[in-house]
């Protein structure tokens, strides 16, 4: 998913500097400014202006000796008289950039003039009046001290960081502890995606993820993840707190070891599997905020649920992830997969159009595995108990025990117990009828649970049972005496074996939940 860009030979992109400056709300706090009891005249907004300089000067033409983000400390003792001069007077220092003006009543002016208060409204140029005196040298003293320090807090911090991602580009961290820690670093949530916009890592800091991805584009900062004129991606920021190495540097720093990851794997591959196997890890292990989250998440790579056949499915067989998730997009689906305890999981998301038959499914997961195929699904807990039905189905399935694509439909009691998972009278029933078992397996190292699974599963054919068991037939059988023995159970009881496949069932179920 990399793009590479050809850059001429004279052009080096170099990263945005961050300089550590003060605002202008932050010179009024300063005590040596309070001691004028300084009154906001025009604010809001016009105070989150950033402070390079103290400037004092009553000149009328002080504009043309200023760089920009100075905050002028003046008397007024020079100032045009006029009202349209005056009103040129404070465009001209608009245009110059200033951050603001702090204008100290007296003796030139006891009040503001309301030609320079309508303009500085009009323009957004922030206005504050002192109403005591204060010595200006002592406002320039404090300003430009406050200045040094955040400068040298800044260079502080961006030393540290350096040494966190560099830390983490050599210990080769993953994607994802990557994002979390630009995400520390900054106290928002950041987001990595690639270049198909699909979300491969988030750290939403308790924001829900769904309304961080909302948010994204119109409240979001972000840099690309670039190296030699190759992208992979983007990582973003929302808004969020002033950082003093500044929030651009912060992202920056992440997206560089990001870049040096994908440089020493050799691209991006990686990413794609941590975002699926991450997705499906927070599913089955239910950790999300909400159901919205993990449909965002969804979403973000094309999956969805409105005029679409979804399942969750487990694949026995030795083929990578990766290669299901190939076939499946072939075939026209959306697919998240993953490798789960020796096992391809996978979410389909099929479109109402494409037939959801048998023959589409093995050449998904490919023409000699065994698949098997949960309930359909029209939001995410419905895909959370398709995957779980699945995966039940899946851990108790035995050699040559049914056709290669079973499905959870033909399935009832799987489908019982999977209704039932959360009540607890299910597993109590479970636990009951297999104590006996259960001690007696964890005592002796035995195997007299997996006979009886074996059994149930072959009702009719105790031979098939034994082989499936990989016993003789008299040692399957003397294992079936003594299971009924420890139970004080007729194993040829049609009723009793019904109840013991649904307990078998419900522990199965329980250990996969």
């Amino acid at each position: 998913m990399s793009d590479r860009k050809d850059f001429g030979s004279d052009r080096t992109d170099r990263p945005i500097r961050a300089t550590a400056l003060l605002t202008v709300a932050e010179v009024l706090a300063e005590p040596v400014v309070q001691a004028g009891v300084p009154e906001v005249l025009v604010g809001g907004a016009a105070l989150d202006a950033e402070v390079r300089w103290a400037h004092v000067s009553d000149s009328a033409g002080v504009a043309r000796l200023l760089d920009g983000g100075e905050l002028l400390l003046s008397t007024g003792a020079g100032w045009p008289e006029e009202a349209e001069e005056q009103r040129a007077f404070v465009r001209g220092l608009r245009r110059a950039g200033i951050a603001g003006i702090v204008l100290e009543l007296g003796a030139s002016h006891a009040r503001v003039p309301d030609a320079v208060a309508d303009e500085c409204a009009e323009t957004g140029l922030a206005l504050i009046v002192l109403t005591s005196e204060v010595k200006f040298v002592a406002v320039t003293e404090a300003v430009h001290r406050a200045l040094i320090s955040a400068q040298t807090d800044a260079l502080s911090e961006r030393q540290r960081l350096h040494e966190l991602f560099t830390a983490l580009s050599l210990q080769g961290a993953p994607a994802d502890v990557v994002v979390a820690e630009t995400a520390r670093a900054l106290g928002s949530p950041v987001v990595l995606q690639n270049l198909a916009h699909e979300v491969i890592a988030v750290e939403p800091l308790r924001v829900p993820v769904v309304e961080v991805l909302a948010r994204l584009a119109d409240d979001g900062e972000s840099v690309p993840v670039q190296a030699r004129g190759v992208r992979w991606g983007t990582l973003s920021a929302l808004q969020g707190p002033a950082h003093p190495a500044g929030r651009l540097t912060v992202l920056e720093q992440g997206a560089t070891a990001l870049a040096f990851g994908c440089l020493a794997d050799g691209g991006d591959a990686e990413w794609s599997i941590l975002a699926q196997s991450g997705l499906i890890d927070d599913l089955l292990g239910a950790r999300f905020a909400s159901p919205a989250d993990i449909a965002a998440r969804l979403a973000a790579g094309g999956f969805v649920f409105d005029g679409h056949h979804c399942h969750g499915i487990v694949a026995h067989g030795a083929v990578s992830a990766s290669e299901l998730a190939y076939r499946a997009r072939q075939a026209g689906c959306a697919v998240v997969a993953a490798r789960v305890d020796s096992h391809d999981v996978a979410l389909l998301s099929v479109p109402e159009s494409v037939p959801f038959t048998d023959a589409m499914i093995s050449r998904i997961v490919g023409p000699d595995r065994t698949v098997f195929v949960g309930p359909s699904a029209e939001d995410v807990l419905g895909l959370l108990a398709s995957l779980r039905i699945a995966r039940d189905l899946a851990a108790g399935d035995h050699p040559g025990a049914g056709p290669r694509v079973r499905r959870v439909e033909d399935r009832p009691l799987e489908r019982l117990v999977a209704s039932l998972r959360d009540d607890h009278r299910l597993h109590e029933h479970s636990e009951r009828m297999l104590a006996p078992l259960v001690e007696h397996d964890r005592e002796r190292r035995g195997d007299l649970v997996d006979v009886l699974a074996a059994l149930v599963a072959h009702p009719g054919n105790r031979s098939a049972a034994a082989a499936a068991s990989h016993l003789s037939r008299s040692v399957f059988y003397q294992r079936l005496t003594l299971i009924a023995e420890l139970l004080g159970a007729d194993l040829d009881d049609g009723e009793t074996l019904a109840a013991l496949h649904l307990a078998l069932t419900a522990r199965r179920s329980a250990a996969h939940g």
